[in-house]
């Protein structure tokens, strides 16, 4: 089936179904504030820059996360590698203690680092930018490290693997 909508007032459940056809990988923001951690699952990030290295991540403004990096102006971005889909889940859920039972330390900039993930990020905020719903933290990136483990993919809704393509 194929959706094509043309319409100049696209409706929300159009382009949710539409923007549901990109895959992407999972991350789970977090920041540390008035000595709570913070945190919640998102699939909007990207690399911005190399010089300096930059990412954005995209939290909706109705969130307890989104006013804590608002106000702490750092945040960690952790990649979910594929058997992290539970924890995805209950990063995604509001109002819960998010890190009770959840194995993490603290970074070099403060902020909670969830432990054996695909990779981490710690970033200073650069600016806050508002689009619809969301804030939009363009961050420079602090330090970095990756692990050799494989992402946990979502695609329609739906958690599931990355499969090299010709394999």
């Amino acid at each position: 089936m194929s959706t094509n909508h043309t319409d100049m007032n696209l409706d929300r459940d159009t382009f949710r179904h539409v923007v549901g056809h990109f895959t992407s990988g999972v991350t789970i923001i977090t920041t540390r504030q008035d000595e709570t951690n913070w945190g919640i699952t998102a699939s909007a990030f990207s690399s911005v820059s190399l010089e300096p290295p930059m990412v954005l991540v995209c939290v909706n403004k109705n969130t307890g996360t989104c006013h804590a990096i608002s106000k702490a102006k750092t945040f960690g971005v952790n990649i979910l590698q594929e058997n992290q889909g539970e924890l995805a889940r209950k990063f995604a859920q509001p109002h819960t203690d998010k890190f009770q039972g959840t194995d993490f330390a603290y970074g070099e900039l403060g902020v909670p680092l969830i432990e054996d993930v695909l990779a981490h990020f710690e970033c200073d905020v650069v600016e806050e930018v508002t689009g619809g719903t969301h804030s939009v933290f363009l961050a420079e990136v602090r330090r970095a490290q990756a692990y050799e483990k494989a992402p946990l993919a979502y695609y329609r809704g739906k958690f599931g693997q990355f499969v090299e393509a010709g394999k």
